[in-house]
Protein backbone atom coordinates (compact mmCIF):
# COMPACT_ATOMS: atom_id res chain seq x y z
CA UNK A 1 0.00 0.00 0.00
CA UNK A 2 2.86 2.37 0.79
CA UNK A 3 4.44 1.54 -2.58
CA UNK A 4 1.18 2.32 -4.38
CA UNK A 5 0.87 5.62 -2.45
CA UNK A 6 4.12 7.01 -3.86
CA UNK A 7 3.40 6.12 -7.48
CA UNK A 8 3.39 9.09 -9.83
CA UNK A 9 1.17 7.31 -12.35
CA UNK A 10 -2.29 5.92 -11.75
CA UNK A 11 -4.21 3.13 -13.47
CA UNK A 12 -5.77 5.56 -15.92
CA UNK A 13 -2.31 6.68 -17.08
CA UNK A 14 -1.22 3.08 -17.67
CA UNK A 15 -4.38 2.21 -19.60
CA UNK A 16 -4.00 5.33 -21.73
CA UNK A 17 -0.40 4.44 -22.51
CA UNK A 18 -1.41 0.86 -23.36
CA UNK A 19 -4.18 1.97 -25.73
CA UNK A 20 -1.91 4.43 -27.54
CA UNK A 21 0.71 1.69 -27.96
CA UNK A 22 -1.87 -0.82 -29.20
CA UNK A 23 -3.29 1.44 -31.89
CA UNK A 24 -0.15 3.33 -32.90
CA UNK A 25 2.76 0.91 -32.40
CA UNK A 26 3.09 0.48 -36.18
CA UNK A 27 1.70 3.83 -37.31
CA UNK A 28 5.05 5.14 -38.60
CA UNK A 29 6.87 1.83 -38.84
CA UNK A 30 10.12 2.36 -40.75
CA UNK A 31 13.39 0.61 -41.54
CA UNK A 32 15.54 3.06 -39.59
CA UNK A 33 13.91 2.90 -36.14
CA UNK A 34 11.04 0.43 -36.60
CA UNK A 35 8.53 1.11 -33.75
CA UNK A 36 10.47 3.90 -32.01
CA UNK A 37 7.98 6.67 -32.81
CA UNK A 38 5.15 4.44 -31.55
CA UNK A 39 7.07 3.92 -28.30
CA UNK A 40 7.55 7.67 -27.79
CA UNK A 41 3.91 8.37 -28.64
CA UNK A 42 2.76 5.81 -26.05
CA UNK A 43 5.14 6.94 -23.31
CA UNK A 44 4.97 10.71 -23.86
CA UNK A 45 1.84 11.53 -21.77
CA UNK A 46 3.17 9.57 -18.77
CA UNK A 47 6.69 10.96 -19.13
CA UNK A 48 5.28 14.50 -19.28
CA UNK A 49 3.32 13.87 -16.10
CA UNK A 50 6.38 12.47 -14.30
CA UNK A 51 9.06 14.91 -15.47
CA UNK A 52 6.99 18.02 -16.12
CA UNK A 53 6.10 19.68 -19.40
CA UNK A 54 8.99 21.29 -21.31
CA UNK A 55 11.54 20.09 -18.75
CA UNK A 56 15.04 19.04 -19.81
CA UNK A 57 14.55 15.59 -18.27
CA UNK A 58 11.44 15.09 -20.38
CA UNK A 59 13.34 16.04 -23.53
CA UNK A 60 16.14 13.64 -22.61
CA UNK A 61 13.66 10.81 -22.02
CA UNK A 62 11.84 11.37 -25.32
CA UNK A 63 15.12 11.50 -27.20
CA UNK A 64 16.31 8.35 -25.42
CA UNK A 65 13.25 6.36 -26.45
CA UNK A 66 13.58 7.30 -30.12
CA UNK A 67 16.24 4.60 -30.40
CA UNK A 68 15.64 1.49 -32.54
CA UNK A 69 12.91 -0.75 -31.13
CA UNK A 70 11.01 -3.66 -32.65
CA UNK A 71 8.93 -6.35 -30.96
CA UNK A 72 5.57 -8.10 -31.10
CA UNK A 73 3.18 -5.44 -29.77
CA UNK A 74 0.98 -7.55 -27.47
CA UNK A 75 3.37 -9.64 -25.36
CA UNK A 76 6.16 -7.17 -26.11
CA UNK A 77 4.05 -4.39 -24.64
CA UNK A 78 5.25 -5.57 -21.22
CA UNK A 79 8.58 -3.95 -22.07
CA UNK A 80 6.95 -0.52 -22.20
CA UNK A 81 5.29 -1.26 -18.87
CA UNK A 82 8.70 -2.00 -17.37
CA UNK A 83 10.09 1.17 -18.95
CA UNK A 84 7.33 3.25 -17.37
CA UNK A 85 8.11 1.73 -13.97
CA UNK A 86 11.82 2.52 -14.35
CA UNK A 87 11.20 6.05 -15.60
CA UNK A 88 8.89 6.58 -12.63
CA UNK A 89 11.61 5.48 -10.22
CA UNK A 90 14.04 7.82 -11.98
CA UNK A 91 11.56 10.70 -11.79
CA UNK A 92 11.29 10.16 -8.01
CA UNK A 93 15.04 10.59 -7.67
CA UNK A 94 16.17 6.97 -7.50
CA UNK A 95 19.49 6.01 -9.06
CA UNK A 96 18.29 4.54 -12.34
CA UNK A 97 20.85 4.62 -15.13
CA UNK A 98 19.27 5.67 -18.47
CA UNK A 99 21.57 3.22 -20.22
CA UNK A 100 20.10 0.40 -18.13
CA UNK A 101 16.61 1.30 -19.39
CA UNK A 102 17.84 1.13 -22.97
CA UNK A 103 19.60 -2.19 -22.32
CA UNK A 104 16.43 -3.71 -20.86
CA UNK A 105 14.45 -2.65 -23.92
CA UNK A 106 17.06 -4.07 -26.27
CA UNK A 107 17.50 -7.29 -24.31
CA UNK A 108 13.80 -8.12 -24.01
CA UNK A 109 12.43 -7.08 -27.38
CA UNK A 110 13.78 -10.16 -29.22
CA UNK A 111 12.73 -12.94 -26.80
CA UNK A 112 9.28 -11.46 -26.18
CA UNK A 113 8.77 -10.94 -29.91
CA UNK A 114 9.40 -14.65 -30.45
CA UNK A 115 6.90 -15.59 -27.76
CA UNK A 116 4.27 -13.16 -29.03
CA UNK A 117 4.62 -14.27 -32.65
CA UNK A 118 4.31 -17.92 -31.60
CA UNK A 119 1.13 -17.26 -29.64
CA UNK A 120 -0.42 -15.03 -32.31
CA UNK A 121 0.74 -16.34 -35.71
CA UNK A 122 1.53 -19.90 -34.75
CA UNK A 123 -1.33 -20.75 -32.40
CA UNK A 124 -4.22 -18.32 -31.95
CA UNK A 125 -4.75 -17.35 -35.59
CA UNK A 126 -4.56 -20.93 -37.00
CA UNK A 127 -6.95 -22.26 -34.35
CA UNK A 128 -9.44 -19.45 -34.94
CA UNK A 129 -9.17 -19.95 -38.70
CA UNK A 130 -9.71 -23.68 -38.31
CA UNK A 131 -12.91 -23.05 -36.40
CA UNK A 132 -14.41 -20.20 -38.40
CA UNK A 133 -13.20 -20.89 -41.95
CA UNK A 134 -15.67 -23.75 -42.14
CA UNK A 135 -18.52 -21.38 -41.32
CA UNK A 136 -17.34 -18.86 -43.91
CA UNK A 137 -16.89 -21.56 -46.55
CA UNK A 138 -20.55 -22.53 -46.14
CA UNK A 139 -21.59 -18.93 -46.74
CA UNK A 140 -22.19 -18.06 -43.08
CA UNK A 141 -21.34 -14.37 -42.66
CA UNK A 142 -20.87 -14.88 -38.92
CA UNK A 143 -17.64 -16.80 -39.60
CA UNK A 144 -15.42 -13.78 -40.31
CA UNK A 145 -17.21 -11.73 -37.64
CA UNK A 146 -16.58 -14.36 -34.96
CA UNK A 147 -12.98 -14.67 -36.14
CA UNK A 148 -12.36 -10.93 -35.78
CA UNK A 149 -14.08 -10.83 -32.38
CA UNK A 150 -12.07 -13.80 -31.09
CA UNK A 151 -8.77 -12.32 -32.24
CA UNK A 152 -9.65 -8.88 -30.85
CA UNK A 153 -10.79 -10.17 -27.44
CA UNK A 154 -7.79 -12.44 -26.93
CA UNK A 155 -5.18 -10.00 -28.18
CA UNK A 156 -6.62 -7.00 -26.33
CA UNK A 157 -6.79 -9.09 -23.16
CA UNK A 158 -3.27 -10.45 -23.60
CA UNK A 159 -1.89 -7.03 -24.51
CA UNK A 160 -3.51 -5.30 -21.52
CA UNK A 161 -2.33 -8.00 -19.11
CA UNK A 162 1.23 -7.88 -20.46
CA UNK A 163 1.43 -4.09 -20.37
CA UNK A 164 0.07 -3.68 -16.85
CA UNK A 165 2.03 -6.64 -15.46
CA UNK A 166 5.19 -5.17 -16.92
CA UNK A 167 4.52 -1.94 -15.04
CA UNK A 168 3.48 -3.41 -11.69
CA UNK A 169 6.03 -6.24 -11.59
CA UNK A 170 8.91 -4.18 -12.94
CA UNK A 171 12.13 -5.57 -14.31
CA UNK A 172 12.64 -7.95 -11.36
CA UNK A 173 9.24 -9.62 -11.79
CA UNK A 174 9.56 -10.07 -15.56
CA UNK A 175 13.12 -11.32 -15.08
CA UNK A 176 11.91 -13.99 -12.67
CA UNK A 177 9.22 -15.14 -15.09
CA UNK A 178 11.72 -15.42 -17.94
CA UNK A 179 14.38 -17.18 -15.84
CA UNK A 180 11.84 -19.68 -14.50
CA UNK A 181 11.49 -21.22 -17.95
CA UNK A 182 7.70 -20.82 -17.91
CA UNK A 183 7.66 -18.79 -21.11
CA UNK A 184 9.81 -21.37 -22.89
CA UNK A 185 7.33 -24.10 -21.94
CA UNK A 186 4.38 -22.02 -23.10
CA UNK A 187 6.13 -21.27 -26.39
CA UNK A 188 6.97 -24.93 -26.95
CA UNK A 189 3.39 -26.12 -26.29
CA UNK A 190 1.94 -23.32 -28.40
CA UNK A 191 4.25 -24.26 -31.30
CA UNK A 192 3.08 -27.88 -31.18
CA UNK A 193 -0.59 -26.89 -31.07
CA UNK A 194 -0.13 -24.37 -33.87
CA UNK A 195 1.70 -26.86 -36.10
CA UNK A 196 -1.04 -29.46 -35.53
CA UNK A 197 -3.78 -26.97 -36.42
CA UNK A 198 -1.91 -25.77 -39.52
CA UNK A 199 -1.57 -29.39 -40.62
CA UNK A 200 -5.32 -29.85 -40.24
CA UNK A 201 -6.01 -26.64 -42.16
CA UNK A 202 -3.73 -27.77 -44.96
CA UNK A 203 -5.50 -31.11 -45.26
CA UNK A 204 -8.90 -29.42 -45.26
CA UNK A 205 -8.40 -26.41 -47.51
CA UNK A 206 -5.45 -27.10 -49.84
CA UNK A 207 -6.93 -29.08 -52.71
CA UNK A 208 -4.95 -30.39 -55.66
CA UNK A 209 -5.52 -33.53 -57.70
CA UNK A 210 -4.57 -35.05 -61.03
CA UNK A 211 -7.12 -35.61 -63.77
CA UNK A 212 -4.71 -37.58 -65.93
CA UNK A 213 -5.95 -40.94 -67.18
CA UNK A 214 -3.89 -43.44 -69.14
CA UNK A 215 -5.43 -45.89 -71.59
CA UNK A 216 -4.11 -49.40 -71.02
CA UNK A 217 -4.95 -52.77 -72.46
CA UNK A 218 -6.55 -53.78 -69.18
CA UNK A 219 -8.56 -50.57 -68.88
CA UNK A 220 -8.18 -46.93 -67.90
CA UNK A 221 -5.54 -46.06 -65.27
CA UNK A 222 -6.47 -43.02 -63.20
CA UNK A 223 -3.24 -41.41 -61.96
CA UNK A 224 -4.89 -39.84 -58.94
CA UNK A 225 -6.92 -42.72 -57.52
CA UNK A 226 -4.89 -45.68 -58.80
CA UNK A 227 -1.37 -44.37 -58.20
CA UNK A 228 -1.09 -41.24 -56.05
CA UNK A 229 -3.81 -42.12 -53.51
CA UNK A 230 -2.44 -45.63 -53.15
CA UNK A 231 1.01 -44.23 -52.35
CA UNK A 232 -0.02 -41.42 -49.98
CA UNK A 233 -3.48 -39.90 -49.54
CA UNK A 234 -3.26 -36.17 -50.21
CA UNK A 235 0.25 -36.38 -51.67
CA UNK A 236 -0.19 -33.48 -54.12
CA UNK A 237 -1.62 -30.97 -51.58
CA UNK A 238 1.12 -31.91 -49.12
CA UNK A 239 3.80 -31.54 -51.80
CA UNK A 240 2.64 -28.08 -52.86
CA UNK A 241 2.42 -27.00 -49.19
CA UNK A 242 5.95 -28.25 -48.43
CA UNK A 243 7.22 -26.49 -51.55
CA UNK A 244 5.66 -23.22 -50.36
CA UNK A 245 7.21 -23.62 -46.90
CA UNK A 246 10.60 -24.37 -48.48
CA UNK A 247 10.44 -21.22 -50.62
CA UNK A 248 9.39 -19.12 -47.63
CA UNK A 249 12.36 -20.42 -45.63
CA UNK A 250 14.59 -19.41 -48.53
CA UNK A 251 13.33 -15.83 -47.95
CA UNK A 252 11.69 -15.71 -51.36
CA UNK A 253 9.28 -12.85 -51.94
CA UNK A 254 5.65 -13.85 -51.42
CA UNK A 255 4.62 -12.45 -54.81
CA UNK A 256 7.29 -14.58 -56.50
CA UNK A 257 6.02 -17.65 -54.65
CA UNK A 258 2.50 -16.93 -55.90
CA UNK A 259 3.82 -16.68 -59.45
CA UNK A 260 5.64 -20.00 -59.04
CA UNK A 261 2.45 -21.69 -57.86
CA UNK A 262 0.46 -20.16 -60.71
CA UNK A 263 3.11 -21.33 -63.18
CA UNK A 264 3.00 -24.87 -61.78
CA UNK A 265 -0.78 -24.89 -62.08
CA UNK A 266 -0.71 -23.52 -65.63
CA UNK A 267 1.91 -25.97 -66.88
CA UNK A 268 0.21 -28.88 -65.13
CA UNK A 269 -3.11 -27.96 -66.73
CA UNK A 270 -1.60 -27.51 -70.22
CA UNK A 271 0.00 -30.95 -70.19
CA UNK A 272 -3.17 -32.48 -68.82
CA UNK A 273 -1.80 -33.54 -65.46
CA UNK A 274 -4.13 -31.33 -63.37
Amino acid sequence: MEQEAVRLLNKKDIIKSYLIWTFFSHSTYNYERMQASGVVHALAPSLEKMYGKDSERLKEALKRHMEFFNTEPNVGGSILGIVLALEEQRAKGEEIDPEMISNIKTGLMGPLAGIGDTIWQGTLSPIALGIFLGMAKEGNFLGPIFYLLTIAIVLFGLGYLSYTKGYYLGREGIGKIISSGLLDKVTEKATVVGATVLGGLTASYVTLSSSLEVEMSTGVLNVQTDILDSIFKGLLPLSITLLTIFLLKKKMNVNIILLVLILIGAIGTLIGFF
